[in-house]
C-alpha cells in the first residue's frame, strides 16, 4: 500500500508550483472515436505516469513507467461511451485494453438472459460516464503528497435497479502505486444481484515473449478449454512466443483461489525478468473472493493478458449462481472494493513477486 511521506521533508521542497513535481491535469480528446471523452493525467513524480479516462467510468487507459508503457492497447483506441454496446459480445467494439477496465455492476463474464432481459458481456460499467466530484493535488508546502481523483458511476433506470458507484483513485507525490477504493450503494429499493471485477491488463514491453512472468500462487481451477494449458504445462505462468491457435478469439483461463498473508491481502503481479520492472496487485479477500488469469498469445499485436480480482466469475451469471458466487445488495446497502497497482523496477520487488512461483 502507498506510504505517506513525512509533512517535513514535503515542505522542504524548493518549488513554488506543484505541477512541477506531479499532480493532475485534466484535459478533453479531441480527435478520432473518442472525441469529446474527458480524461485525467496523473504524474505521480516517481516516474509512474497514467490516464483515467472519467467518460468510461473512471478507469485507466495508457499506464507507463519511466516511460515504457506497461499496459497493451487495442486498434478500437479509446471510444467514446455507448450502451449499444451492452449486448452480446458488443462491448469488445469499446474495449481499449488499457491498465484497468471494471466490469459490473450487476454481473460480470459471458453474456445472457434471465427473465426476458439480455445482459452483454462485461456489464455496463465500461460505458458510463462519470461525475466528478473532487480533484485535488499535492501541496508540498502544506505537507500533503497525496492526489485523488473522486466521482460517481450510476447504473440507473426507472424502478430499479439503482446501484451508485463512488470510485476513489489516488497516487502519493513521489511513488508509483495507484489506489482504487470502489464503494457501491444499492439506491433503489429492491435487493440487486452485484458483481465486480477489475480487468488489470498487460501488454508489451512490460508482457514480452521468452521475458516476462505472471506471479501468483493457489489452487487453479481452470476453464474446460484450458486444460491442456494450465493442467499440463509447468510453465504456464510464462510469456511464450505468440501462438497460432490464439490468432483471432483463441485464449486461455484459470481461476485461481491465492493464499493470504495475516493481513487477509493477496499479492499477485508480472515480472519482465530482462528489463526489470514489474507490476504489483494487492487486495484482499474480503474485498475480492478469487483471482483470473486470463492469456491471450495472439500474433501480429493481439498479444496481451490480465489478472482480475474478482466477486464472481466469468461464464455468466446463471454460471455463478450455480455456484453460489452470486452477491446481492440490499436497498441501502453499501459495500467496499479496494486495490493498488504498484509499478516498480526495484530488485527486491521483483525478487518477492518471483518468489510467489516457488
Amino acid at each position: 500500500m502507498a506510504r505517506k511521506r513525512a509533512k517535513s521533508a514535503l515542505a522542504d521542497v524548493p518549488v513554488i508550483n506543484p505541477s512541477q513535481l506531479g499532480g493532475i491535469e485534466t484535459s478533453v480528446l479531441d480527435n478520432g472515436p473518442g472525441r469529446g471523452v474527458r480524461i485525467a493525467w496523473i504524474n505521480t513524480g516517481g516516474g509512474l505516469r497514467y490516464k483515467v479516462v472519467i467518460d468510461r467510468g473512471l478507469d485507466i487507459a495508457d499506464a507507463e513507467l519511466m516511460g515504457e508503457s506497461l499496459t497493451w492497447h487495442s486498434l478500437t483506441g479509446i471510444t467514446s461511451p455507448s450502451l449499444a454496446y451492452s449486448r452480446g459480445i458488443d462491448w469488445l467494439r469499446g474495449f481499449y485494453g488499457g491498465l484497468l477496465v471494471s466490469c459490473g455492476p450487476l454481473h460480470t463474464g459471458a453474456p445472457f438472459e434471465e427473465n426476458g432481459v439480455e445482459y452483454g458481456l462485461h456489464g455496463t460499467h465500461s460505458h458510463t460516464r462519470a461525475i466528478v466530484e473532487t480533484i485535488e493535488n499535492p501541496d508540498p508546502k502544506a505537507g500533503k503528497g497525496e492526489m485523488r481523483i473522486s466521482g460517481l458511476v450510476r447504473t440507473a433506470m426507472v424502478f430499479n435497479p439503482n446501484v451508485e458507484l463512488r470510485r476513489t483513485i489516488s497516487s502519493m507525490l513521489g511513488e508509483n502505486s495507484i489506489c482504487v477504493h470502489d464503494k457501491f450503494t444499492n439506491r433503489g429499493n429492491k435487493p440487486i444481484e452485484h458483481a465486480w471485477l477489475l480487468h488489470i491488463n498487460f501488454g508489451y514491453p512490460l508482457l514480452e515473449p521468452g521475458a516476462s512472468t505472471y506471479c501468483y500462487k493457489g489452487k487453479l481451477t481452470y476453464r474446460g478449454d484450458s486444460v491442456d494449458w494450465f493442467g499440463k504445462r509447468k510453465d504456464f505462468r510464462a510469456a511464450p512466443k505468440p501462438l497460432e491457435s490464439h490468432r483471432g478469439r483463441g485464449e486461455v483461463f484459470t481461476y485461481i483461489d491465492p493464499p493470504t498473508d495475516s493481513k487477509g491481502m493477496v499479492t499477485c503481479g508480472l515480472v519482465n525478468k530482462k528489463r526489470g520492472f514489474a507490476v504489483r496487485i494487492e487486495f484482499t479477500k474480503k474485498d475480492y473472493a478469487r483471482l483470473g488469469n486470463w492469456q491471450h498469445w495472439g500474433p501480429d499485436g493481439s498479444y496481451t493478458g490480465a489478472l482480475e480480482p474478482m466477486t464472481g466469475g466469468v461464464e455468466g451469471r446463471p454460471v455463478d449462481r450455480e455456484r453460489g458466487w452470486v452477491k446481492y445488495l440490499k436497498p441501502g446497502q453499501s459495500v467496499d472494493h479496494r486495490c493498488t497497482i504498484t509499478a516498480t523496477n526495484d530488485k527486491g520487488d521483483i525478487d518477492r513477486l518471483l518468489r510467489l512461483n516457488r
